[in-house]
């Protein structure tokens, strides 16, 4: 290998791209495991007695899950990538929204013009 190809392959292995230390991974992996806990927990134990109260603190607990995944494991950030990656991040969030809300509002929609009409009591 000559001088050139050394130095192009040792610029390619120091990169400046932010890759976790060992403290960043076990925080991550704690913080990961105690978001999946507390929520099991709420529901075995019936603690908040709510199904919808339940249902909805769990929502959080995972919305913070994936946050803690990309900020901790995924090492996404507005400046990683210039910030590409984010980017793509707030691209795919709007998509999936879009493709959800019209999903349910086509599903809502059918389901209110094409269940069958009840029959009144006392007529045939």
């Amino acid at each position: 290998m000559n001088t050139e190809t050394r130095a192009a392959t040792a610029d390619h292995h120091h990169d400046d791209h932010a890759h976790g230390s060992l403290s960043t991974y076990l925080l991550g992996f704690v913080l990961s495991v105690a978001l999946t806990a507390v929520p099991f927990w709420l529901v075995m134990s019936g603690a908040l007695g709510n199904k919808q109260v339940t249902a909805l603190v769990i929502t959080v607990f995972a919305i913070v899950q994936i946050v803690v995944h990309m900020i901790y494991f995924l090492h996404m950030s507005p400046k990683s990538e210039n910030g590409w990656s984010m980017m793509a991040l707030i691209f795919t969030i709007v998509m999936v929204v879009i493709a959800m809300s019209g999903s349910v509002w086509v599903m809502n929609h059918l389901n209110s013009n094409m269940m069958p009409i009840h029959q009144m009591t006392g007529t045939k």
